[in-house]
């Protein structure tokens, strides 16, 4: 992306947000004067997804006479592009017979996506007043395991069969439009309903009308499972620029499609995942932190600092274990903090670049052996280049080469070790079938302050206790330790 691309993307989104306070502010000073004439106006050549944000900023009881001022058809639209919050509020303030408009006309992966947020009281109450036919979709679509491309698929495709020719998929592409996501991709099937090839709406419009399916069709069609995480169908669509991906089940048979609509919103939900894992926070509900009260926001926080917590303990029992040689160089104290930060914050960067690698899929041509590797060494590397700074300061504030040695040498074992670590755990957890953003920046940083603690005072015991008591034994000069000596 160009510069001046980026800057034009910016600024229509700062445009877009801007034009969602401006209406809400509007909106509420019409409708706190009854002026719903007004609304009406300032609301029909706003954007959906607007209006909806508009909504969602009012007040509950303004939210429902907003919503009762949209046509039917802007209702559903507007419905759709609403916060889970806000939809529930709704149901809530409206009539049964509204609502119920509205959840009929609904896409079936939105309704389903509504009705996993709600009680289970209130999901039978709106399957019960949805038609036959509607409910069975819904309930199929709630019957697949959250989060799979089941659970995500919609059911509103274009089906062709093999023998039909161009002039009839046309005519059947015709009267279906209104009622599909997707008119782009038409899906080819066999009398018994399992996918046989893929046809895009140029192929068909440019075909001979008496050309059959078949034979201008493309039989190799990318597919994915009902079973399939929505994390890996996201990564499909992406890789292979599809506008959707068909799903089927084990008999090869199809019974929806994933648009890219949809797996924007996945890729929203997993980076927001990931991020609350790198900073030790149970993601809960992501959409809703903000909102949520400060009980929920804590009890999301508090599991994985307990955990860090108890962990710490173990930095103060080294640092107990090592008291006799901290005695004997007090100042080897004020280095820990400098060499648990430095550990931390490698190991921090190497965990970073690693868990990022995994989502992206992009770190499986290296390899995990050589991404170890590959990280050990920038440890050991920027260790070194530390080493520069950092051993010439404790030289001179500890008066002793061997304080600036023990400080080098541990700083270098430090970052080699955090680094490892760092890209270690994460592909571990990934091999183990576990979510690697567990292995969080917390987890790295206090796991590397327990090890960098003892790696260091052992260090500085042997250099500056063990090894003058070697040499006096033996009869060798101690003057390069004067400061433990005199």
């Amino acid at each position: 992306m160009t510069e001046g691309t980026g800057q034009a993307t910016a600024g229509v989104t700062v445009e877009h947000h801007l034009l969602a306070e401006v209406v809400t502010r509007q909106l509420e000073a019409m409708l706190s004067v009854g002026n719903y004439d007004a609304v009406k106006l300032l609301l029909e050549p706003v954007q959906p997804v607007d209006v909806a944000e508009a909504i969602g900023n009012l007040r509950q009881n303004l939210q429902a006479i907003a919503f009762r001022l949209l046509s039917k058809d802007e209702a559903i639209s507007v419905y759709e592009y609403l916060d889970t919050v806000t939809q529930q509020n709704l149901l809530s303030l409206l009539r049964s017979g509204e609502m119920q408009e509205v959840m009929e006309e609904m896409s079936p992966d939105d309704r389903a996506r509504l009705f996993e947020e709600l009680p289970a009281k209130v999901v039978r109450q709106l399957l019960d007043q949805l038609s036959p036919e509607e409910r069975k979709v819904t309930a199929e679509l709630l019957g697949y395991e959250a989060e799979t491309a089941g659970r995500l698929m919609t059911t509103e495709y274009i089906a062709l069969k093999e023998n039909q020719t161009a002039l009839e998929a046309l005519d059947i592409v015709r009267r279906r439009a209104r009622d599909t996501e997707t008119i782009y991709s038409l899906y080819v099937t066999d009398n018994e309903r399992r996918l046989t090839g893929i046809l895009s709406l140029r192929d068909l419009v440019t075909a001979d009308p008496h050309t059959l399916i078949r034979d201008v069709m493309t039989e190799e069609v990318l597919s994915v499972r009902t079973n399939t995480d929505q994390e890996k169908v996201a990564r499909t669509i992406q890789r292979y620029d599809f506008l959707a991906v068909p799903v089927v089940d084990l008999e090869q048979r199809l019974v929806g499609i994933v648009t890219v609509d949809d797996v924007i919103d996945v890729i929203e939900q997993e980076a927001t995942r990931d991020l609350y894992a790198a900073g030790a926070v149970q993601a809960g509900d992501e959409d809703d932190y903000f909102s949520s009260n400060l009980f929920t926001v804590a009890r999301r926080r508090v599991v994985w600092l307990a955990v860090l917590v108890v962990a710490s303990f173990f930095t103060s029992e080294v640092i107990a274990a090592n008291e006799e040689v901290l005695q004997k160089v007090v100042l080897l104290a004020a280095f820990i903090p400098l060499l648990g930060g430095t550990g931390g914050n490698v190991g921090a960067q190497s965990s970073t670049v690693v868990i990022r690698g995994l989502s992206t899929q992009s770190i499986s041509a290296l390899g995990p052996l050589k991404a170890v590797g590959r990280e050990a060494m920038a440890g050991a590397l920027l260790g070194i280049l530390m080493m520069i700074l950092v051993v010439p300061f404790a030289w001179w504030r500890g008066e002793s080469p061997l304080v600036g040695l023990s400080v080098g040498m541990s700083l270098l074992a430090i970052t080699t070790l955090a680094a490892t670590a760092g890209a270690a755990f994460p592909l571990l957890f990934d091999r183990m079938g576990l979510d690697p953003a567990l292995m969080s920046t917390p987890f790295i940083t206090t796991c590397t302050d327990v090890a960098g603690t003892l790696i260091y005072l052992k260090t500085a015991e042997w250099l500056l206790v063990n090894l003058p008591q070697l040499l006096t034994a033996a009869g060798i000069s101690t003057q390069i330790a004067p400061v433990l000596l005199s």
